[in-house]
């Protein structure tokens, strides 16, 4: 995994749209932590693995991945603000899809008081075990999360 290269296209990305809404680096990880927890539920949401009283099965493989690729713009973006860069290790997945989900949601929180590289480096091998477990791979998610990159742009662009 490329992961200079994540980091180094997420400070960019941060850069612009601090530029763009006068925001100051740093002053907005309470925003981007609850914009994270949004968009893990979206992401739950279109897996449809806690919707024990729905037959209705989970929406395309593309719809989940972008959905999974919004919440790595945002673990990025906290490791910038925080000074913290991922360092990827092996992982194992066996938990269910909600099993990981809460693991998740818990992580975020975790990392919300601590904030330390600890806590942030479980958060986010927390969220690489959630893409095995809904069945993401590292090279679909990481050319989503190029391609995600460049709408991000355009969506600042056009004033969304």
């Amino acid at each position: 995994m490329e992961w200079n290269r994540l980091y180094d296209m997420q400070r960019a990305l941060d850069q612009y749209i601090e530029d763009q809404h006068d925001i100051k680096q740093g002053t907005k990880t309470e925003e981007k932590i609850l914009a994270l927890l949004v968009e893990i539920g979206e992401l739950a949401n279109e897996t449809r693995c806690f919707k024990f009283w729905s037959s209705k099965g989970p929406s395309e493989k593309e719809v989940i991945l972008e959905e999974y690729v919004d919440g790595i713009h945002f673990l990025l973006s906290l490791g910038l603000d925080s000074g913290f860069h991922f360092e990827p290790g092996a992982y194992v997945c066996r938990e269910t899809e909600t099993e990981a989900f809460l693991n998740v949601y818990k992580a975020v929180e975790e990392f919300r008081e601590q904030k330390d590289k600890q806590s942030y480096h479980a958060l986010f091998l927390g969220y690489l075990q959630l893409a095995a477990t809904i069945g993401l791979t590292e090279e679909e998610w990481f050319h989503a999360y190029l391609s995600k990159n460049e709408v991000n742009y355009q969506r600042q662009d056009e004033g969304y």
